[in-house]
């Protein structure tokens, strides 16, 4: 069973906030906030913070529950099993905690803030919805692991290569595909982020933004295998991928975990793809 939180704003580190900012700004239509040195960017049902640190890092994604009891009832299940340190957050209430997993990404739980301003924001762009994120680690199987057996997230599918060895996982919190995935590489680091529009003509309506603010599309448009989501990416000033996706899978309670072979068509039915390892 699902725990029920949604991907609600992420923190990536970079040696310009700044310009990251100003681009996510521009191509996503978020609103900045300086805080000190870090930004605070958000938008209709997305937060993005670029705080100052190691380009192509996590600093923490977070995950927010519906309402205070059930993001209590969570905190006391996740306490008996792993250590959970009290966080703050300016995109949350009070209360919020972080845990940290076998490579060192944090991940951050709590409540929407009242301030937060994601949920009352309104653009003339389709929609964008902060829907999951993305990591690379040099040992998926031990993420995979963490996530399902302490955190509780579910496996929707893995991807195994010839020898069994796993390439990559996507795990949901809800009954959305995934709100993370973890693909292997050589090297910890962030992969990408992902906005969901609505449908397929706002896929459509969100490629013709990126032309016309002359930001090159790197992958796509596509359509994912897990997932079955149609989709294109950009990269950041840091070369972070971030994307735009729609309909996704939205997965029902007896569905059992999909398996899927390492190769480029699993990860694009339509043609190429960005292989990771």
């Amino acid at each position: 069973m699902e725990i029920g939180a949604r991907l609600h704003h992420v923190q990536l580190l970079s040696s310009e906030p700044a310009r990251c900012a100003e681009f996510y700004a521009s191509v996503y239509g978020m609103t900045i906030r300086p805080e000190g040195d870090t930004q605070v960017c958000t938008g209709p049902e997305r937060g993005l913070i670029l705080a100052p640190g190691q380009p192509n890092q996590l600093g923490y994604a977070a995950l927010a529950f519906s309402s205070v009891a059930e993001f209590a009832a969570y905190r006391g299940t996740i306490e008996a099993r792993v250590v959970a340190q009290p966080a703050l957050s300016p995109l949350f209430e009070e209360g919020a905690f972080t845990v940290t997993d076998p490579d060192g990404n944090r991940i951050m739980f709590g409540v929407d803030g009242k301030n937060s301003s994601i949920q009352g924001q309104k653009t003339d762009l389709p929609p964008a919805r902060l829907q999951h994120f993305a990591v690379r680690s040099a040992d998926p199987a031990k993420l995979r692991t963490y996530y399902r057996d302490t955190l509780g997230f579910v496996v929707s599918d893995s991807v195994y290569d010839e020898q069994q060895n796993l390439r990559a996982c996507f795990l949901r919190t809800d009954r959305e595909h995934h709100a993370m995935a973890v693909f292997h590489a050589e090297h910890r680091c962030h992969d990408h982020l992902s906005f969901e529009t609505a449908d397929w003509p706002a896929v459509r309506d969100w490629a013709d933004r990126i032309a016309m603010l002359k930001v090159p599309i790197v992958w796509g448009i596509g359509r994912h295998g897990p997932g079955n989501d149609t989709f294109f990416m950009v990269r950041d000033p840091d070369g972070n991928l971030a994307e735009i996706s729609a309909e996704l899978e939205v997965c029902g309670s007896t569905r059992a975990e999909g398996r899927w072979p390492h190769e480029q068509r699993t990860l694009n039915l339509w043609g190429s793809a960005i292989m990771r390892s």
